[in-house]
């Protein structure tokens, strides 16, 4: 990977992540995240376009708004730091290889999945408004991408993928409606295209990692007495770990397990 795309990549993150700060705070109330621009929360101030650089501009004024001088908290700059990371991470892991052409699908699916994992644990809900679009926009990039690599299968592999795995969960929603919401079978259908597209393996690790996720994490908090049979947890951010657990994973995890069938 060049320097200049590692630049490019790292900025892209920043950038993306400052953006998704606005998306998590007013897609659950159904606000514009164009307008009106970003305030403090506790004077009403407008933030300064030159304090509204992504990270730089909460280390300048030190975690404090720059005209009440209240604490802004890490929760924005620890999403753009953490966008721009995983951004650099599924670079680093695409651009040595033939899924180059796929980067700009698994960035944005990346943004996504961070938008979406912090709406549903702050709101236990995943809205239509960032789920929905995810189908068409998915589905060109993918489509960009087998255009680029003149491999159809992986693009049919991904349509077969998302079908599959959105019917698993709408017949698991339909035997057990209290088990999960209709917004994390919406979700199943990006998350089986963007694993399908990868392989197989992908996506039945993903998949099946995400129940794995959710089981540990429901049994720990219940031991930890956070939490009881009846307590709702959200899932999408089981989904999405799983799902990007796969990504980078998905080859070496696949090997294991046959050898551990192997030994026995």
């Amino acid at each position: 990977m060049t320097v200049v795309l590692l630049v490019a990549v790292t900025v892209l993150g920043l950038l993306v992540g400052s953006f998704l700060t606005t998306v998590v705070d007013r897609v659950p109330s159904g606000q514009s995240v164009v307008r009106p621009r970003s305030r403090c929360q506790a004077c009403g101030a407008q933030v300064r376009s030159r304090h509204n650089i992504p990270v730089v501009g909460w280390v300048v004024l030190k975690g404090r708004c720059a005209d009440c001088r209240a604490r802004t908290g890490l929760h924005n700059p620890l999403l753009e730091a953490g966008t721009a990371a995983l951004f650099i991470a599924i670079t680093r892991l695409l651009a040595d290889g033939p899924l180059l052409s796929a980067l700009p699908a698994y960035l944005y699916f990346a943004a996504l999945g961070i938008a979406l994992s912090v709406i549903d644990l702050e709101h236990h809900r995943l809205p239509d408004a960032l789920v929905l679009p995810a189908y068409p926009v998915t589905a060109i990039l993918l489509t960009a991408s087998s255009a680029v690599r003149h491999d159809w299968w992986s693009l049919g592999r991904a349509a077969v993928g998302a079908a599959v795995l959105y019917g698993f969960f709408r017949a698991l929603v339909l035997l057990h409606p209290r088990g999960m919401g209709f917004g994390d079978v919406k979700l199943a259908g990006v998350v089986g295209g963007v694993l399908a597209y990868l392989s197989w393996s992908a996506l039945v690790i993903g998949a099946f990692g995400a129940f794995v996720l959710g089981a540990v994490t429901g049994v720990a908090m219940m031991a930890a007495g956070r939490a009881g049979r009846t307590t709702a947890i959200p899932f999408g951010p089981f989904m999405i770990v799983g799902a990007l657990t796969a990504v980078f994973a998905a080859g070496p995890i696949a090997e294991a397990y046959l050898g551990l069938l192997r030994a026995f």
